[in-house]
């Protein structure tokens, strides 16, 4: 039985290395960003596009990095909901530096800010998905507090977010979580590096 990191009312959330690999694929589907995505968008080293990259060779990734099935690991890049059993939301969330194309390029988490981007101390969310048919339940609140609990307990000194607003955002920009999820978990924004975008970090 998967070790529960954080639960809310109907909700189960473990360390996606404690999941089935299956459970993970049904959540993001076969249709859609998810789909398509396979959590890779701040995965692809230098000189990499999603073009060149099969999308059987993002799954392939994703399941390496998660270590499903692999309940002895130590190590894992996400958590997995579960809703009386059924799989129905993923979060990323692992050291910041893991996210070879977030240091290098995104421009969302630097602007304004001095920092170091190679400090593994602190960590971020960079995806939270809840499986079509789920949504609009408060998973994707439940993932980002499963998330502080579980960057806290391996060791983080921080942990970031970088929520979009919601008002005029299509549904594919979603993946990088709401303020509202963020907020709830005590999160504060510490930027506000383009109209819809916002920085939010807690400190432990």
């Amino acid at each position: 039985m998967p070790r529960t990191v954080q639960a809310a009312t109907d909700f189960r959330i473990v360390p996606a290395n404690e999941a089935t690999w299956d459970d993970l694929a049904a959540i993001l589907g076969t249709r859609g960003e998810g789909s398509r995505c396979q959590c890779q968008r701040y995965k692809l080293a230098r000189g990499e596009a999603f073009a060149n990259v099969p999308v059987a060779e993002r799954a392939a990734r994703l399941r390496e990095q998660t270590e499903c099935e692999n309940p002895g690991s130590d190590t894992t890049s996400g958590l997995v909901a579960y809703d009386d059993g059924e799989p129905v939301g993923w979060c990323a969330v692992e050291p910041r530096p893991h996210y070879d194309g977030l240091v290098r390029v995104a421009r969302v988490p630097w602007t304004g800010r001095d920092e170091d981007r190679a400090d593994a101390g602190i960590w971020a969310v960079t995806c939270v998905f809840t499986r079509a048919g789920h949504r609009r339940r408060g998973i994707s609140h439940a993932l980002v507090r499963a998330a502080v609990d579980h960057a806290r307990e391996r060791g983080a000194r921080a942990l970031e977010g970088y929520p979009t607003r919601t008002a005029g955002t299509i549904e594919q920009d979603l993946h990088v979580g709401t303020i509202a999820a963020f907020a709830a978990a005590g999160l504060v924004a510490i930027g506000e590096p383009s109209p819809r975008r916002v920085v939010m970090r807690i400190d432990f």
